[in-house]
């Protein structure tokens, strides 16, 4: 009887992780021990990092809302506060490009939010 392999499976299996490596720099591109634990450790780096880029974003537009309202004497909390009360339920992200492209309407949002905290 023939002894029988498994080598047409192992040979898919490697040729899916090396594939994910293309482009990696060594031998982590080409030996497949090293480059099963390298796709291993990018795929969790790529899942880390997506949640990264989001706390990163959010920084980045509370730092502009914050940069926009300064002109006006407002800081960004109380800013943020006053647009609450007024109940404008608008993310930071929508705040944050409204203030780099249409400055007019920005400055509406900071009147309704000066005006709502000079009320309370």
């Amino acid at each position: 009887m023939v002894r029988a392999t498994n080598a047409r499976q192992k040979r898919r299996r490697h040729k899916k992780v090396l594939e994910r490596t293309k482009g990696f720099r060594g031998a982590r591109k080409n030996l497949y021990r090293i480059a099963r634990n390298a796709a291993f450790k990018a795929r969790q780096h790529a899942y880390a990092d997506r949640r990264r880029r989001r706390r990163l974003l959010r920084s980045l537009w509370i730092t502009r809302i914050n940069a926009a309202v300064r002109p006006y004497d407002l800081p960004y909390n109380r800013f943020m506060q006053g647009l609450k009360k007024a109940g404008v339920d608008l993310d930071r992200r929508t705040l944050a490009e409204t203030a780099a492209r249409s400055p007019e309407a920005f400055r509406a949002l900071v009147d309704v939010a000066r005006k709502t905290l000079d009320e309370a």
